[in-house]
């Protein structure tokens, strides 16, 4: 279980979350239910309704989709890797802000880091694995 954080000066609960060469910054307080990716709102962000899905099912396990305002301050990597950073940091967020919500989210796979990554190129290869086209003549 990852150590309890708390604003010191806001009392907001923060959390990190990664994913690919993605990381969010999370953050939650008492508010209507707004979420906030980089000060736009969740459907300017991420127009895609699964992306937007994947960050609002934490909310959903713990049946906390109002009451709690969340701000994200997100980076690196694509639309993809990105709401699964705010998927991850948005859980961890949870715990912080309420440690009762861990089993559901552990439960539920959202505290786990998926640690798959882009492998890298080779030398002497086109991509990863992808070698120079094979001639006979």
């Amino acid at each position: 279980m990852s150590t309890v954080k708390k604003d010191k000066r806001t009392g907001d609960a923060i959390g990190t979350g990664r994913r690919k060469s993605s990381v969010a910054r999370v953050r939650l307080r008492e508010g209507e239910g707004k979420i906030v990716i980089n000060r736009k709102p969740i459907e300017d962000f991420f127009p895609n309704l699964q992306d937007r899905r994947q960050i609002t099912d934490a909310l959903k396990a713990v049946e906390r989709e109002t009451g709690l305002d969340v701000l994200i301050n997100v980076s690196g990597g694509g639309t993809t890797g990105q709401a699964g950073a705010c998927r991850m940091g948005l859980a961890r967020a949870l715990v912080s802000y309420d440690s009762e919500m861990f089993q559901v989210l552990r439960d539920g796979g959202f505290l786990t880091r998926d640690s798959r990554m882009k492998e890298r190129k080779k030398p002497g290869l086109h991509g990863a694995r992808r070698g120079t086209q094979f001639s006979k003549r």
